[in-house]
């Protein structure tokens, strides 16, 4: 089972994507240095170190679908 607290909602616009806010600044609206052909890339296995620009924190992506990326760290806090 995928661990939801470690998932992150992302949307392709025009071929750029982008989260409605960062998981560590509450930034909203930031374009990721992430193109919708690495997803693909992603999805089958290759691991991506990402690093959202508004504050710099850093992330692993491990696996994604259409609607959510995966992460090897804790995303959401309950």
């Amino acid at each position: 089972m995928i661990p939801f607290d470690k998932t992150w909602p992302y949307d392709i616009v025009m071929g750029d994507v982008y989260v409605q806010s960062c998981p560590f600044c509450d930034h909203e609206n930031v374009l990721l240095p992430l193109k919708p052909k690495e997803l693909k890339l992603i999805h089958e296995g290759m691991k991506k170190l990402l690093v959202f620009p508004c504050c710099h924190n850093k992330i692993t992506l491990v696996d994604c679908d259409g609607d959510y990326l995966l992460s090897d760290t804790t995303l959401r806090h309950h």
